[in-house]
């Protein structure tokens, strides 16, 4: 009988390519990878890799069994899902995917919440930009993902996926207190021109964001600094070394000689949690929507949104166009 393991770490060399991005993604060594391999390949008498220059490659017998073993996969995450439907308990593993302001501002609560709820729960935190946990939940790497999504720039949602509205995280201009415009109520966007920003490095969503944002309002970026956290671009905005367009979520603490105005146009993220459709049958997963709806309500806006679906009414996620990097 084919190890239900061994199949998976084959699985993850077909999708991954190679035995060191398939224990990346695992989550265990390269040699873990390469003893289950050659045992299935003791097990099913076939060579499944072979050498391709620095690198290995599938042959068509792994190929072949790699293709079952994504259904195999499937249908056994199907199983787990229906027998935890049928139990009604909230149990087993969970591995829950953030966005790193997300992962501050949202999971530490949200991670509470089902501990006192649902303590025979294991819960799994990891911290990956939105569209890398896209990919892990469609793959079945991750159960569930928080991601972001800017309504100005979507994301690409494959099918077989199903998502809950959080909330709408509005971002707000950061000017240094000297700023010529840093008393103002409000600023359109395009009045911006011939500022010099801070941004999240380049190939971040973020940082492809503000640069498709700030073209559409006929703004040539200048990006003076880069960096990943939030409170650092704060920090660079304070000592007076540009400007940066921050969401709400992303504000922990406003250092001094900082001021934050509202932008026209307004940008707004719409936050969801994104899951498998076919594991939707889990209490786990409700329980963990919940858990962070629950959490949401004290970062929802007060002005008027669009109205957040409500968790026994989500539907699959139609299938979106690719978006462009930019």
């Amino acid at each position: 009988m084919l190890d239900l393991n061994r199949l998976k770490a084959l699985h993850a060399v077909s999708v991954y390519g190679s035995v060191g991005a398939a224990a990346d993604a695992l989550m265990v060594t390269p040699s873990a990878v390469s003893q289950q391999l050659a045992k299935l390949e003791r097990e099913t008498g076939a060579t499944l890799l072979e050498r391709n220059g620095r690198g290995v490659r599938l042959t068509d017998a792994a190929g072949l069994l790699a293709d079952h073993a994504e259904r195999i996969l499937a249908l056994v995450e199907t199983a787990e899902a229906d027998f935890e439907a049928l139990r009604g308990e909230v149990v087993g593993r969970l591995s829950i995917g953030a966005f790193p302001t997300a992962a501050r501002g949202l999971l530490p609560g949200a991670l509470v919440h089902l501990r006192e709820r649902h303590p025979d729960l294991r819960l799994q935190l990891i911290e990956r930009e939105p569209e890398r946990q896209i990919r892990e939940v469609a793959r079945g790497e991750l159960d569930l993902a928080v991601v972001q999504d800017w309504m100005n720039r979507p994301m690409a949602i494959p099918e077989g996926l199903s998502r809950a509205m959080l909330f709408d995280d509005i971002a707000d201009v950061v000017l240094p207190e000297t700023h010529p415009l840093a008393t103002r109520s409000e600023i359109e966007l395009a009045e911006l021109s011939g500022e010099r920003w801070i941004s999240s490095s380049p190939g971040t969503v973020c940082h492809d964001w503000l640069v498709y944002t700030l073209r559409s309002a006929g703004l040539e970026p200048d990006i003076a600094c880069m960096a990943d956290e939030y409170p650092t671009h704060l920090a660079l905005v304070a000592a007076g070394q540009g400007c940066a367009i921050i969401p709400r979520l992303g504000r922990d603490h406003i250092p001094s000689g900082v001021r934050v105005v509202p932008i026209l146009p307004r940008p707004i993220r719409k936050i969801y949690a994104l899951w498998r459709s076919d594991a939707a049958r889990r209490p786990a997963i409700r329980a963990a929507v919940e858990a962070l709806r629950a959490v949401s309500l004290s970062h929802r806006p007060a002005e008027p949104v669009e109205p957040v679906e409500s968790v026994a009414s989500v539907e699959p996620v139609e299938p979106v166009e690719e978006r462009a990097t930019g």
